[in-house]
């Protein structure tokens, strides 16, 4: 019999970890146990969450500063039997987590899925590594360029900003995750023009160019929009995961007449996943659940941007999106949020050769326009890469040279 295993992270008033597990573990299965005749616990055990582990952590001053007295902080293992849900994600989540997030000084921090489970998920249709064979880029991190300012502006700005990000090397473009069907620059439109465009970019430079156009709309049209995007020539999608929820990223990714990568936005996840001490771990938020629900690429913020999350966290997310322990294709981890290239050393340090470098205004801000913003970011890539010192590259590359100038350069520590 399959299961899937929470982790929670637990601030207990009553500072008994073990009756605080065992009754989780009831409450969100069998409701009660050792009150019930022996004939009915047979009937039930099938059915029952296990206690897998219980472990007291040192107490953390700060957070019973705010919850305004002491508490007892640990992790709790619990093991819930797939008997009891279907096999998607909103059953599972609901089973581990449903009237338990109520709790409001509880946080889930790992779903681990057993092998049995995982297999009836579909993973990433392309992953990392089909994403790098469309593009035929396999030595280096990716660059993303992100549209900028487009909101009220026509069709031939879109063209513009597209064709000059292309030029420039970029390997992936975005919709802005606010731009959605509008008179001006409209969906259908946007992907025959990307295709146009890109086409031209592409005979200039040989180098492809994937634009990820943001599906949007009401959930019982996404299915057919997407459809309709593949058949127009669309080469990926952007999708805002979290207003629509995993199980429509999973319906997508399924789909074979959608034969798109697919990119997952975070927004809303600051909603969830912010607070230390309630709401579900970005690792499993931004992580796990959207490599099994099938997003190929994930944003999240970067720990050195404007929007920054915690170095940890944001490695934690890396590695739930990568690891070999889930026996599905990896996703592309892309930090995001305030990047410009003198990061590129210590992002490259952080998540390695399969991620990618996602950025909007260190591209559209550099004094050359968004081409040479991109050009600088690829010459920062190529250093990384060699291990050369920026500053020394930027010395023959007047792109980087430039991009340092205005934004200075961070070293690895």
């Amino acid at each position: 019999m399959g299961k899937v295993t929470a982790t929670y992270l637990v601030h207990d008033k009553k500072g008994n970890l073990d009756k605080k597990a065992e009754g989780i573990a009831l409450g969100l299965t069998v409701g009660s146990w050792t009150d019930l005749p022996l004939l009915e616990q047979e009937q039930l055990r099938k059915h029952k969450g296990v206690v897998e582990s219980v472990v007291e952590l040192e107490r953390d001053d700060e957070a019973d500063r705010f919850l305004g007295n002491q508490r007892t902080r640990g992790l709790l293992k619990i093991s819930y039997p797939s008997a009891n849900f279907s096999n998607d994600i909103p059953a599972i989540l609901t089973t581990v987590f449903g009237k338990l997030s109520l709790d409001g000084e509880i946080k889930l921090i790992d779903l681990e899925f057993d092998k049995q489970l995982e297999s009836s998920f579909p993973g990433p249709k392309y992953g990392i590594s089909g994403i790098r064979e469309i593009l035929g880029v396999h030595n280096r991190p990716l660059v993303m360029s992100i549209f900028k300012g487009v909101l009220g502006k026509d069709l031939s700005f879109f063209k513009q900003q597209l064709y000059e990000q292309s030029l420039g090397g970029v390997d992936l473009v975005k919709d802005d995750e606010i731009l959605f069907d509008n008179p001006l620059t409209p969906f259908e439109d946007r992907i025959k023009a990307a295709k146009e465009v890109l086409q031209q970019a592409e005979d200039r430079t040989g180098e492809k160019t994937l634009y990820a156009v943001n599906l949007t709309g009401r959930t019982s049209d996404l299915r057919d929009k997407a459809r309709r995007a593949a058949d127009l020539g669309a080469n990926a999608l952007l999708f805002n995961v979290l207003s629509y929820g995993p199980d429509v990223l999973q319906e997508l990714a399924e789909d074979k007449e959608i034969p798109l990568p697919i990119m997952a936005h975070p927004a809303l996840s600051g909603a969830i996943g912010s607070s230390s001490l309630y709401g579900i771990g970005y690792s499993v938020l931004l992580g796990k659940l959207l490599r099994y629900a099938g997003a190929d690429l994930v944003l999240f913020p970067s720990p050195y941007g404007s929007v920054a999350l915690d170095r940890d966290e944001t490695l934690n997310i890396a590695e739930a999106l990568t690891t070999e322990n889930i026996a599905l294709k990896k996703s592309f981890p892309v930090p995001s949020a305030g990047i410009h290239p003198g990061l590129t050393p210590v992002l490259f340090n952080d998540f390695g050769l399969d991620s990618v470098i996602n950025a909007g205004g260190g591209i559209h801000g550099h004094p050359d326009g968004a081409a040479g913003g991109a050009r600088a970011f690829r010459q920062a890539v190529d250093a990384a890469v060699i291990g050369e010192d920026l500053e020394n590259y930027a010395e023959k590359h007047p792109e980087l040279q430039k991009a340092l100038e205005l934004w200075g350069g961070v070293p690895v520590t």
